[in-house]
């Protein structure tokens, strides 16, 4: 089954005073690339957080974020009652030596000074952890929904343009024949125009001339596209995605393509090889994105 790398999952789920929101994305990537942004209380979690996304997800650029949203009425920064007063106190001395008024403004300068608040850091409770990491898992398990969504989409395209080449292939065969004919009546007709008056060794320019069209069959990378062909479509059908195998199998597809179009010394043929060529490319393109 083939799988798009590129899929978005998200889970928003409220436990205890807090409100969380889990958003997973993918983009496609040669390798696993994992990023997370997650809030400090949840930063000793990220080596389980990015052990739960590698077996999941495999491939891929992937973003991980984790959002967070009080409903309570308390909160976990204070105000630090002590420093406050004692800022409070050398502000109002000072303002009493220069003769100036101790009101309301004396108080907010106060509270702009470094350490006025304070942060009470709250232990992470591992029964809020075990709701965090279901609710991943259902984020993931809508990535995959996704992705074999749009893997169906990509195994369409690239089912298109494998039978194109197929089908081009298949249009070199009445050109063949005629292009061997239409090399021999060329040496034959150039060998004519020196006028060598019949020294010529008729055997040796018959092997000469079989050593040279040798040279230009295709038949061989006919075959062996073909067999490409047919892997390919393999490949396609197998029960897990094989972007890189799709890879490899799509270069291959590639030299046979290009080795048809340097034999080619047709005008009709080549452009055939043009055609595939267009279609090889879009499947590149495609399999990038398969898993």
């Amino acid at each position: 089954m083939i799988k798009s790398m590129t899929g978005y999952g998200k889970a928003e789920f409220e436990y205890g005073n807090k409100k969380f929101t889990l958003e997973i994305k993918t983009l496609n990537s040669k390798q696993l690339d994992i990023n997370t942004r997650i809030p400090a209380l949840y930063r000793e979690k990220d080596l389980a957080i990015r052990k739960e996304l590698s077996e999941k997800l495999i491939r891929g650029k992937v973003d991980f974020n984790i959002y967070t949203e009080n409903l309570g009425e308390e909160s976990s920064s204070k105000i630090n009652e002590a420093i406050v007063k004692s800022y409070f106190n050398h502000l109002s001395e000072i303002s009493e030596s220069l003769k100036l008024p101790v009101n309301v403004t004396t108080l907010e300068m106060a509270l702009r000074l470094p350490d006025t608040i304070k942060t009470e850091y709250e232990e992470l409770d591992e029964t809020e952890w075990n709701v965090i990491l279901e609710n991943i898992r259902k984020a993931l398990l809508d990535i995959d929904h996704f992705r074999m969504q749009e893997g169906e989409a990509l195994k369409t395209d690239l089912i298109n343009n494998i039978n194109s080449i197929k089908q081009l292939l298949g249009e070199i065969q009445p050109f063949e024949k005629q292009r061997i004919e239409n090399i021999r009546a060329r040496i034959t007709e150039n060998l004519e125009s020196f006028k060598l008056n019949g020294n010529v060794d008729e055997n040796r320019f018959e092997q000469e001339l079989i050593f040279y069209l040798e040279k230009l069959d295709i038949n061989e990378e006919k075959v062996r596209l073909l067999n490409h062909i047919v892997f390919f479509s393999e490949v396609l059908e197998y029960p897990e995605s094989a972007g890189k195998k799709l890879g490899f199998i799509s270069q291959e597809l590639g030299r046979e393509i290009n080795t048809i179009g340097s034999k080619a010394n047709d005008s009709n043929i080549q452009r055939i090889v043009v055609e595939m060529k267009d279609s090889l490319e879009r499947i590149k393109e495609q399999v990038l994105n398969v898993l």
